[in-house]
């Protein structure tokens, strides 16, 4: 074997597996898993009770511990914390830790080097896009935040921060059963959510996992043609087989979508766009996270004004829609919805 396989994302039975192919007994498999997912060991060089010669054995057949490394760290004014993390290969990506009300914790992960959708507002697309994150690099980011926190893991998990989750189907949700492994970590599954741009054959892959995560699709327009403008995936997945697949999935998991709609001034932010938003979804239950534009480099809009916001928001109220307003955290260091972005780490 030769690729490089981080084993934060290898579940305990897949570890004790490996240690009796490296002629150790199963139990030492339960410790590795311990190791990794309870003490959040970041490096071989973390203490553990494991003998050498597992470890070098496991080394010497490619299987790593050390899924990301800090960078830099930025913090701004409102508490929100973000991290440029180097992966085992030097590629790069970034991790934010969110504060909210209560002292709860919401870390934003990445799921991808880059990425490949190239909505019209977000940085991370504009980066271009090297390789999807293995399982392990996922988990990492969580283990690195929660080592940095004293052990206190977080109270959410989003994957809301680079690439299309979607994009990377089967490595997310082996990342979130183990995340939500009782022995390990243990983020209940409601406490997670899952955002996909709207990648069709995800959303209805998901509706069959029996998962209870939360599930949020960015919409961003009231119709096809506008939302081809602002999402090049509107071409692959035009709106209305969107919205079937979305009203599919509600109706099978009886769970409710949240639809991202972030507010580009005199872009989608008119009167008609909220009665026609409405429209399209007052046909199965779901919510609307309204979220002002963060400044993106490469992309002229700019959010709207409060007014226009909030009588946005009073037109879908009308309309039967139940809509919040999120204010995005973290901008004071590129770290708000869309500003996360690929960077060189020699560049940090």
């Amino acid at each position: 074997m030769t690729a490089t396989v981080l084993l934060q994302g290898l579940r305990q039975d897949e570890l004790e597996a490996l240690c009796l192919e490296a002629g150790e007994k199963a139990f030492r498999g339960r410790q590795l898993w311990d190791w990794l997912q309870k003490t959040h060991a970041l490096s071989w060089d973390a203490p553990c009770n494991l003998p050498a010669r597992l470890r070098e054995a496991l080394r010497g057949r490619g299987y790593e511990v050390g899924a990301v490394a800090p960078l830099k760290e930025s913090a701004d004014a409102t508490g929100t914390t973000k991290w440029l993390l180097r992966l085992f290969d030097g590629e790069t990506v970034e991790t934010v830790r969110i504060p909210g009300g209560k002292g709860r914790v919401t870390v934003c992960v990445s799921t991808q080097v880059g990425c490949k959708m190239g909505c019209a507002f977000c940085a991370t697309g504009k980066s271009g896009f090297a390789r999807s994150l293995q399982a392990g690099e996922i988990v990492g980011q969580v283990h690195l935040v929660t080592a940095l926190q004293g052990g206190v893991r977080p109270d959410n998990l989003v994957f809301m921060g680079m690439g299309e989750p979607f994009d990377n189907y089967d490595e997310v949700l082996r990342a979130i059963r183990i995340l939500n492994a009782p022995d390990g970590l243990g983020i209940g599954a409601r406490k997670m959510t899952l955002s996909t741009c709207g990648v069709v054959p995800g959303i209805r892959r998901l509706a069959g996992e029996g998962l209870q995560v939360e599930l949020s699709v960015s919409l961003h327009a009231p119709s096809g043609e506008l939302r081809r403008r602002l999402m090049p995936v509107e071409r692959r997945w035009p709106l209305d087989e969107l919205l079937a697949a979305c009203a599919d999935y509600t109706a099978k998991t009886r769970r409710i979508i949240t639809f991202e709609y972030t507010l580009v001034a005199g872009i989608n932010d008119r009167p008609r766009d909220a009665d026609e938003l409405a429209a399209h979804l007052r046909a199965f239950p779901c919510r609307v996270n309204l979220i002002p534009l963060s400044p993106v480099e490469g992309f002229d809009g700019v959010a709207p004004a409060r007014e226009t916001i909030n009588a946005f928001l009073r037109r879908l109220a009308r309309n039967g829609i139940e809509a919040t307003l999120r204010e995005s955290k973290g901008k004071g260091v590129d770290g708000a919805c869309g500003q996360l972005r690929r960077r060189v780490a020699t560049g940090a």
